[in-house]
């Protein structure tokens, strides 16, 4: 280093952020619009992950998580020039992608579901890198029995194994999402990675899926694992009217040293009284305030 430099030390302060939680921001769940994006039989889609885009663009959300099934032809992974238009766009935008995921099912006795489960991923590890997802969210699968949950955790870690090490060649990191099916409990969740042992397996966080009488206190206990997260309007499951409180889990997951983006996710339902722009608004307006309080 040039003698007359002044030395800089990497982890000083030279602005103030005035956020709370600084280092922790928004993003959006594609999902959010998974009836309008064509996840209903009952109707055809009337949005498409462009619309997702400049949702978030429109509403100042740095990134979107960008749910593999909303591209057209998914499973098939669309063609490369599909994949950069639509990078391309994200970038006009100014959008980052903090995200994708697949359907998949990694616990069932089925050894051919297990290994199109596998080579979905992988396909979507490619995808995830051309697009420059940094996770791919899978799945574990089913709840099972008291009797088959050792072989299903062993089904399980040996699929996410194959597809750690495959993201790790792609650079694409691996979250297995707590869905409230075989992954229920922080203890259960932590074994999992922990088994895998890989810096390319974590979490994907869904506040609203741990079956146990804290979730809070599940989720303060990931948090080191998590690689990216689901932010859900009650942390009891879809439709409790308990609310989360945004406040408390930003503290949460900060205090555990997460840092980077937060997508919130809210479950559009077939209801009329449902308000999916209410909704969003008050999980985004609840994450500003909790910022900035």
């Amino acid at each position: 280093m040039n003698a007359t430099m002044k030395h800089i030390d990497p982890h000083t302060k030279i602005t103030s952020s005035g956020r709370r939680f600084p280092g922790l921001r928004a993003a959006l769940n594609a999902y959010s619009f998974h009836l309008r994006l064509g996840g209903s039989k009952k109707a055809s889609a009337t949005m498409t992950l462009y619309h997702a885009l400049a949702f978030c663009a429109a509403n100042n959300i740095p990134a979107v998580d960008a749910t593999a099934y909303f591209f057209p032809g998914y499973p098939d992974v669309p063609g490369d020039a599909a994949l950069n238009a639509f990078k391309r766009e994200a970038l006009r935008m100014g959008v980052c992608l903090s995200g994708t995921g697949i359907r998949n099912d990694f616990v069932t006795a089925d050894a051919n579901v297990r290994a199109e489960g596998v080579a979905l991923a992988k396909k979507w590890i490619e995808a995830a890198a051309r697009l420059g997802a940094p996770v791919l969210r899978v799945f574990a699968g089913a709840a099972l029995p008291p009797d088959e949950t050792a072989e299903g955790m062993k089904r399980l870690t040996d699929c996410l194994h194959q597809c750690a090490e495959y993201g790790s060649k792609h650079g694409v990191v691996i979250g297995v999402q707590n869905h409230g099916d075989f992954l229920q409990t922080a203890d259960r969740c932590i074994d999992v990675v922990k088994r895998i042992d890989s810096p390319w397996l974590g979490l994907v966080v869904d506040t609203g899926n741990f079956k146990t009488p804290d979730p809070y206190a599940d989720i303060a206990r990931v948090v080191p694992y998590a690689v990216n997260w689901q932010i859900k309007e009650s942390p009891l499951g879809i439709g409790n009217k308990q609310r989360t409180d945004i406040e408390k889990l930003l503290g949460i997951i900060h205090a555990g040293g997460y840092r980077g983006f937060v997508p919130i996710e809210t479950i559009e339902r077939e209801n009329p009284e449902y308000d999916l722009a209410a909704e969003l608004a008050w999980l985004l307006d609840a994450f500003e305030n909790a910022q900035s309080a």
